[in-house]
């Protein structure tokens, strides 16, 4: 496994292959991986010659100080999990080299980044738009791959993909689940025992909600679900949102979305946690 600091030489290595005929796969991470972020890494290698993972803490995507601070870092066991996963190339750039010049780029993502993450966290999208167009510059990857935990985030790098006309087919992977339901999160390793154990709640509400959505509105849908999660005390909802499944903008009436999703993102203390579930 090789790893890098320096985009041009990255980008050198990764020419050199692309001009001998190997197809290039891509995962961009900000490290702290668990088995969510190894198992886009095995679909890669199922399906390219080179895997290449990125290991970066994006700086300008934490509208919190405090959050990007307290992200978990742990370099060299994340770079032991990837070379026993059988990753290729790992790049670890430093903040200085992905922005030697402040950030002034804007971005538009249309009404996608209006909603639910977007309207939490004020810049989030910008900062995650500008960072992966940025690597999939330099990787240059056949494919790229992004797990549906992020369901806001893999439309809005969809839209951009397209809207940009860049070449690269955008790979979904499902969301990878503990024993309980608990989606896989680094923020998980923060949780204390007593969080740690309502958690799994989260996705207990998913799936009510997901069972019953026909017998209520969108809205009571959304009700429906901070209900079941706010049963537990160490639980708190900051939103859900049923959305159409492609525009993810809400609706009234379910026949208004061919296919609909629900989003939430919940408090466990001052750990923020997202999940969704597809209703139809």
């Amino acid at each position: 496994m090789r790893v890098f600091e320096k985009i041009e030489d990255l980008r050198q290595y990764l020419a050199g292959l692309k001009e001998s005929g190997k197809t290039i796969g891509f995962i961009p991470t900000m490290g702290a991986l668990h088995d969510g972020h190894l198992q886009l890494v095995r679909t890669s290698i199922s399906q390219n010659d080179i895997t290449t993972v990125s290991i970066f803490v994006n700086p300008i995507q934490f509208n919190n100080p405090e959050d990007l601070a307290g992200y978990p870092r742990n370099l060299s066991a994340d770079l032991e999990k990837l070379e026993s996963a059988g990753c290729d190339i790992v790049f670890t750039p430093s903040a200085e080299e992905m922005y030697p010049e402040p950030v002034t780029n804007e971005m538009d993502f249309g009404q996608l980044d209006k909603v639910m993450e977007g309207f939490f966290r004020p810049g989030h999208f910008r900062g995650v738009g500008i960072v992966v167009k940025k690597l999939l510059d330099i990787t240059g990857p056949h494919r790229a791959y992004f797990g549906e935990k992020d369901y806001q985030q893999l439309a809005i790098i969809r839209h951009m993909v397209k809207s940009l006309s860049m070449p690269v087919e955008i790979v979904p992977c499902a969301i990878v689940r503990e024993a309980d339901g608990l989606a896989l999160s680094s923020r998980n390793k923060r949780l204390t025992p007593e969080q740690r154990a309502a958690a799994p709640g989260i996705y207990r509400a998913l799936l009510k909600a997901k069972e019953n959505y026909n017998w209520f509105t969108p809205d009571g849908t959304e009700s429906l679900a901070i209900t079941e999660i706010e049963q537990n005390p160490e639980l708190k909802a900051e939103y859900a949102t049923v959305c159409d499944a492609t525009t993810l903008q809400p609706f009234e009436d379910w026949m208004d979305a061919e296919h609909a999703v629900l989003c939430v993102a919940v408090y466990a203390g001052q750990v923020r946690l997202i999940d969704n579930i597809l209703l139809y």
